[in-house]
């Protein structure tokens, strides 16, 4: 079977057409200028900071005896389960993660690069209802996991196919991971992210991507990108230690994301904030590299504040377009791929205060050139809900941000002269050689958004936004028709399952 899989998997790379219409939708290069919050000075306070806290008050590694021995071992200072670091020995390490790689996709015409002027656009991550204008808010099935992977995986602006789009909650706990990697493999043939459950969860998942593109494959470049939070304030625990170092073994990109809401998890100042998070941050990034030298590392950042008033969270704050914007400088001063952002809601449907929240922090993201964006389609009800006709809105916009990020070619053809001398004072350019060569493509054109009139809106049924995107997705969903997948590779996947499946 495994010779088969190697024969089948050569003369796929060689033999699979390339899709036009793919090529000409690739990753945006960000063409803008980056936006800097903060001067040397300020930022360089802030690094010191983060330096105090890991050397004079630690960060506490939990329930892994393994993991206290590694750091133990490569010089850091273990006093129970609460580590510290000299500032030294936290820079070293960190100096070995790659400031660049490559992901693997199962169509590698899909391959996506996380770092240098690359923007990588990942769906919802993690939550358990998912809402839509038909149904409502419900728990989320195995269904609507997959099908919100067919919804990205339609998605031109949509690079990444992500990981737990959302929790089928209609499947046992401790199995539910092997279907959603599979449904990744199976419905999609984007780039995606491995569980992180356990350490069994992801020892799962780099199996399956070793049955999709081959082990000596995915040690040279990763086909698993996945997310390790740091739950604030300065604690790793069990789950996350053991799954960060099955990806590290296995040379699979991870994420350390420290998870904060300000006035919570961490002081109401977002300076203090900052370092706190910083140092989490930096505490983690050198553990993986501890673990293994080398291993691809993206510098995250998943921080906002609470209303002091209810104590919920709230998105698209000022303080948290401020504290994006910072992170970034942060993980650009240790060359480091950064991880923040997405379309960001408290709100409960797509309505007016859904757009507001998810531009206000998608915006700054853009501005500070972060390179993995997750949650950047589909988040509602602060990350407890996935939108069906909010994904399809923030794929819009996603759209937008593409044209945005492209910035502005100033050449002949586009300072047009020749058009301008053409038309006389007073006259219009609709009919010019130069609208004629351009008319289809001079402009982004949104489809869910209407530039008619408010007569015509009106008969045609006065449909607002929402409307738009219920009958959008439904109707992708009509017309989904899933990538090809070796049929060897989609049994070994599923012989996998099902084995593991019965161990439990």
């Amino acid at each position: 079977m495994k010779r088969e899989l190697r024969r089948r998997r050569r003369k796929e790379k060689r033999g699979r057409p390339a899709d036009a219409a793919l090529l000409r939708i690739t990753q945006p290069l960000h063409k803008l200028p980056v936006y800097n919050l903060l001067d040397e000075e300020a930022l360089e306070r802030l690094h010191q900071a983060s330096l105090r806290i890991l050397a004079e008050m630690g960060v506490a590694f939990l329930g892994d005896p393994e993991a206290l021995a590694i750091l133990r071992d490569h010089g850091a200072r273990v006093d129970g389960e609460l580590v510290f670091f000299d500032p030294e020995l936290v820079m070293e390490y960190v100096a070995k993660a790659p400031a660049q790689f490559t992901q693997l996709a199962r169509n590698p015409a899909r391959n996506v690069i996380i770092g240098g002027e690359h923007i990588c656009f990942a769906p919802v991550y993690g939550p358990p209802f998912v809402h839509d204008l038909e149904r409502g808010r419900r728990p989320a099935t195995l269904e609507d996991f997959q099908n919100f992977v067919k919804l990205a995986y339609l998605s031109p602006y949509m690079h990444h196919s992500g990981g737990t789009i959302v929790e089928p909650t209609d499947l046992p706990g401790p199995t539910r991971h092997l279907d959603m990697v599979y449904s990744h493999i199976k419905y999609s043939d984007k780039p995606f992210m491995g569980s992180v459950m356990s350490a069994e969860a992801a020892a799962d998942s780099v199996a399956m991507a070793e049955i999709a593109f081959g082990a000596e494959r995915i040690r040279e470049q990763p086909a698993l990108i996945s997310l390790i939070n740091i739950s604030s304030p300065r604690r790793l625990d069990d789950r996350m230690l053991g799954a960060l170092k099955v990806y590290a073994h296995a040379r699979q990109a991870v994420i350390i994301t420290p998870f904060i809401l300000a006035g919570a998890m961490s002081p109401v100042s977002i300076p203090a904030t900052l370092a706190q998070q910083n140092a989490e941050a930096l505490a983690g990034i050198a553990f993986a590299q501890m673990v293994e030298p080398g291993t691809p590392v993206v510098y995250g950042s998943f921080l906002t504040n609470i209303d002091l008033q209810s104590g919920g969270p709230v998105f698209g704050s000022p303080e948290s377009q401020m504290a994006i914007l910072v992170s970034a400088q942060l993980a650009r001063r240790y060359r480091l791929p950064f991880r923040g952002g997405g379309m960001f809601a408290s709100a409960k449907i797509p309505d007016a205060q859904a757009g507001y929240e998810s531009v206000m922090t998608m915006l700054p993201a853009i501005q500070a050139r972060t390179h993995f964006i997750l949650h950047a389609a589909g988040w509602l009800e602060g990350g407890l809900t996935a939108g069906y006709e909010k994904f399809a809105l923030d794929c819009e916009l996603l759209g937008m941000f593409h044209t945005l990020l492209n910035g502005l070619d100033i050449s002949d053809e586009t300072l047009a002269l020749d058009a301008i001398a053409a038309v006389p004072p007073g006259g219009h350019h609709l009919g010019t050689e130069h609208t004629q060569r351009h008319f289809r493509d001079a402009f982004y054109r949104a489809q869910l958004f209407d530039y008619n009139s408010a007569e015509q809106w009106e008969a045609e049924g006065g449909r607002d936004a929402y409307v738009r995107a219920h009958d959008m997705y439904k109707q992708r969903l009509r017309s989904y028709e899933p990538p090809p997948l070796d049929e060897a590779i989609d049994e070994a996947l599923r012989e996998f399952v099902e084995k593991n499946k019965a161990a439990h």
